[in-house]
């Protein structure tokens, strides 16, 4: 997700897909735990870096 898609984005939006962001870390990381092994480990650094954009952006809009 690039900061320009991110920034276009209303408040609400952003913090709905903030949300989000956080579950699916919070799933991938579970996941990490019971299996020992993620089938694609890529994902769990690329949602934190959007999650981190995301929460940029915000603080900026405020």
């Amino acid at each position: 997700m690039k900061a320009k898609e991110i920034r276009d984005q209303s408040t609400e939006d952003l913090q709905a897909l903030s949300l989000d962001l956080a579950r699916d870390i919070f799933n991938i990381r579970s996941e990490k735990k019971v299996a020992r092994k993620l089938d694609k480990p890529h994902l769990l650094r690329q949602k934190k870096r959007d999650r981190a954009r995301v929460l940029t952006v915000l603080q900026e809009k405020v």
